[in-house]
This record gives C-alpha cells, structure tokens and sequence, in this order.
C-alpha cells in the first residue's frame, strides 16, 4: 500500500474516531492541523506526505487522554500504520514524529528532528491560536472541570514535563503558562508569521476578558 493510500485510509478512520469529541481535540482539529501543515510543508520544503501524515496521527492517543501516558499516541500510530500495510520504516518515522509534537510545558525544551515534526509541530500549536485557539481552550477547561479565572492564582512556568501534566489550574492561567508562550517557540519562518497575528488577537482578548471581569468597561 502506497502513502497516498495510506493517507486516504486514515483519514476515513479518524473522521469516525472522533466525530463529536468535545474538548477541541476533535476531527475538525486535526483536519485543520493537515491543511496549516501542508502549507507549512510548501513554503518550508518539507515531504508532503509524511507532513500530512503525520499531521493526521499527531493526536490519535492523545497523552490527556491516556492517563498522562506520552508514549500512547506514538505506539497508536506505529500500529495503525502497520495494521493497514504501511510498511515499519514509514511507521516508525511517523511515530517518531508524533513523540516530537507534544508541548511538555515553558521550560521543556520540544525542539524536533525533522522539518517534518517541526512543520507539523507548528501547525498543531498554530491551532491553539487565536480565536480558534481561545475556543477550544475553554471547551478543553469546562470538560476537564476547570475554573474560568482565579485572578489569585500564580502562574507556573513547568520546568518538568511531570508538573506541567499535573497542572490544574483555570483556563486562564493556561494562556500565561502555555499559549502566549507558543509564538516564540514556533520553528519555521512560516509558522512565526502565522503565529504573530494570532498571538495579538489572544492579547487583546485577555485584556477585553479582564475589563469585563473587573467591570471597568461600565460607565
């Protein structure tokens, strides 16, 4: 079985997989994630198909999901690959690029191996961006339980993959301690300039966010 083909079977499986998943990891995610990412794959000379490949993967067993268990999303997309006749080395590549994906917290270092986990890497954090970005954190906070704000609460910079999978602070904090930190560790020229428009916007909501909070938008 060729990638393209691969590609194609893949896509049909996680369309089903994750059809109505509500935390903002959902179908419409990943197929966001493919399309940021093959674009990046173009202005950066990336290989295409392991882009989208790997772009479609980057979330199948997705370590939130899994007890806090990294290495569940790339065994997941190791074996489907195998599963649907992909051959090992193309199985290996991709699960090694879907290891590299995953943000660990502000002082880990995420740096990838490939442009290809780069590309994909970006893309996946472009989507944790802006407007789109601002709505799947708060649908991810209100499954998980979390507070909306507590303007009492530090924020923690992770300096450990462990502490950052522990965190449970509001939706809030997790602007300061995850997302406004994305557009500096963006790496691809392509990624930072997508980044920059919608790292702005976040600003702007927050201080819109914060105005309404406080009350000092009334007259």
């Amino acid at each position: 079985m060729n990638t393209e083909q691969i590609i194609e079977k893949t896509e049909a499986y996680l369309k089903e997989k994750f059809a109505g998943e509500p935390t903002g990891h959902d179908w419409h995610h990943i197929d966001r994630v493919r399309r940021t990412a093959r674009l990046l794959a173009l202005e950066e000379g990336a290989d295409a198909q392991i882009v989208e490949l790997g772009a479609l993967l980057h979330d199948i067993d997705d370590w939130k999901f899994n007890g806090g268990d990294v290495n569940a999303g790339p065994k997941a997309a190791e074996e489907w690959i195998l599963s649907i006749g992909g051959s090992k080395a193309l199985a290996m590549t991709i699960s090694k690029l879907v290891a590299e994906v995953t943000f660990k917290g502000a002082g880990v270092d995420t740096s990838t191996s490939t442009l290809e986990a780069a590309v994909v890497q970006d893309a996946d954090r472009l989507d944790a961006l802006g407007a789109i970005g601002i709505a799947r954190a708060f649908a991810y906070g209100g499954n998980r339980s979390r507070e909306l704000w507590d303007p009492t609460e530090e924020y923690e910079l992770h300096n450990s993959f462990d502490a950052y999978k522990s965190n449970t602070s509001s939706t809030i904090a997790h602007f300061y301690e995850k997302l406004l930190l994305l557009k500096d560790r963006m790496q691809t020229q392509a990624g930072k300039e997508l980044a920059a428009e919608r790292h702005a916007f976040m600003e702007t909501y927050l201080d819109q966010f914060k105005k309404e909070w406080w009350g000092d938008n009334l007259d």
